[in-house]
């Protein structure tokens, strides 16, 4: 007999695949670990930079608040890095066990949090930039801007598609 398809009857989405709740996990468990190597690729780079320039000449001269910003950076890039790595732990240590939804339910949740301590980073660090190369007034400018694209982009962009395609049911 083959597998029960998932009809997924707790949902209000329609069910257009034809997958199994194994099927469906794995894939899912694909598509975020495709998610999880761009966000983990962008901050390894990102960290690396951060790392070098505390051992350039003139990191001497940044002043008690610029070096301050910067280990709070130095935090939130270790931190990201470790969130975003966390779904890959669980993983491992739950191979085999069959559970693989509450991996994927785990990797979600894990990989929300990346973004948010990785939209954080990247505001940060243009902020670093702006306040070490033009000044603190430029520095705020940045932040304020580039946290608005984030804002925009990661959260009220995707929010207004994920109202337009709410079942009407759920409406």
């Amino acid at each position: 007999m083959p597998p029960a398809r998932d009809q997924n009857p707790d949902n209000d989405w329609p069910d257009a695949r034809d997958e199994t709740p194994d099927e469906r996990a794995d894939r899912n468990w694909n598509e975020m670990l495709q998610e999880l190597r761009v966000l983990q690729t962008g901050t390894q780079i990102l960290t690396g930079f951060l790392l070098a320039l505390a051992f350039q000449p003139t990191f001497a001269d940044l002043d008690e608040g610029q070096q301050t910003v910067y280990l709070v950076l130095i935090v939130l890039s270790a931190l990201t890095s470790i969130v975003a790595l966390a779904p890959v732990a669980l993983h491992r240590i739950l191979f085999q066990h069959r559970a693989k939804p509450q991996v994927v339910s785990y990797g979600h949740a894990a990989l929300i949090t990346a973004l948010v301590t990785v939209s954080l980073l990247l505001v940060g660090v243009v902020g670093f930039v702006f306040d070490v190369v033009v000044g603190r007034p430029a520095a705020i400018a940045a932040v304020i801007a580039f946290a608005v694209v984030v804002l925009a982009l990661w959260v009220a962009g995707p929010l207004m598609i994920r109202a337009r395609l709410t079942p009407r049911a759920v409406r």
